[in-house]
């Protein structure tokens, strides 16, 4: 079977992340101490213990999630002796998971990218005022009806297309007034609800240019190696493999839709049967189906979701 691994986004975080992995594996162990190190932060603290508050902050949510992944794709590696060039064709992440696929593949350094996710949070909260943006789910729209939708409804703010998800989930972002008549627009045009959802900035809309911005030039100071496996990109919906490409690429997702229904679609072409999602939460295994009935999502969590799948890889 030709998989690939999926790496999750934010909003898959949850207090107690990781801990049974860094309970049953001194691999995670390592994995969790390096980001803390990296970051001069007891990060896994707050991912064992809470509070919540604290952890679903955007600075603190992406490297959490990218050490939990990456815990996942060590043990898979060290623990069950499986490269992960034998076990997959293909990575590819949401938004931040990007970052935690780049990891995995030995793209990028673990310490960098937790560095990186944590000066992408940061910067991601500080483009935009709290309160000045926001973001919705609209469900049962597909995505040219969506970016219509945001057309009609920008008015001379912004408002755009921020995730293709897959199954008639579409998010859109920007100031906030201007996401709410997107909501309205886009019911006009078979949108069977929209629900304004719970973060803190805008994502992947042009307000976060200042953040890109900073992005640009932190990762011109990090070293990118070829990854093991090519690299689905959120904005190109196809794969790539030189780092030069893939730090232009990250830059860009900071502002630009996140492709992951036709990201799929592109890994169904080159004979992927199934996706594989290493670290916290069950999103991403989730939408493989309602993105093509031919596919199967399988979500790699715990140490017995591991052992289980070691036995069959």
């Amino acid at each position: 079977m030709t998989r690939a691994f999926v790496f999750p986004g934010q909003g898959s975080q949850a207090v107690g992340m990781g801990a049974d992995l860094a309970g049953a594996f001194g691999t995670a162990r390592d994995v969790l101490q390096e980001v803390d190190e990296a970051l001069k932060q007891n990060l896994s603290k707050l991912m064992r213990e809470g509070p919540e508050s604290d952890l679903v902050l955007t600075e603190n949510a992406q490297p959490a999630l990218m050490a939990v992944s990456v815990a996942v794709i060590r043990i898979l590696e060290k623990d069950g002796g499986k490269p992960l060039a034998g076990l997959a064709s293909h990575v590819a992440g949401h938004s931040l998971g990007e970052y935690s696929a780049l990891a995995a593949a030995g793209a990028l350094e673990l310490a960098d990218a937790a560095r990186l996710l944590k000066l992408r949070g940061q910067s991601m909260q500080k483009a935009v005022p709290v309160g000045v943006g926001a973001m919705a789910a609209l469900l049962g729209i597909e995505l040219e009806a969506a970016q219509e939708a945001c057309k009609e409804a920008a008015q001379g703010q912004i408002v755009a297309v921020a995730n293709d998800n897959g199954g008639g989930q579409v998010v859109v972002s920007g100031h906030k007034e201007a996401v709410e008549r997107a909501i309205e627009a886009a019911k006009a045009k078979g949108c069977k609800r929209g629900m304004m959802l719970p973060v803190s900035a805008p994502f992947h809309c042009p307000l976060m240019q200042p953040a890109a911005d900073a992005m640009k030039a932190a990762l011109e100071k990090v070293t990118l190696a070829t990854p093991r496996v090519p690299l689905i990109a959120n904005v190109l919906a196809s794969e790539i493999t030189n780092p030069v490409d893939i730090k232009q690429r990250l830059v860009e997702q900071v502002t630009g839709l996140v492709r992951w229904r036709e990201s799929v679609q592109y890994m169904k072409t080159q004979q992927v049967e199934q996706l594989v999602e290493c670290g916290s939460g069950k999103v991403l295994a989730g939408l493989v189906k309602r993105i093509d009935k031919e596919m199967t999502g399988l979500a790699l969590n715990t140490p017995a979701d591991i052992e289980a799948f070691l036995k069959t890889a």
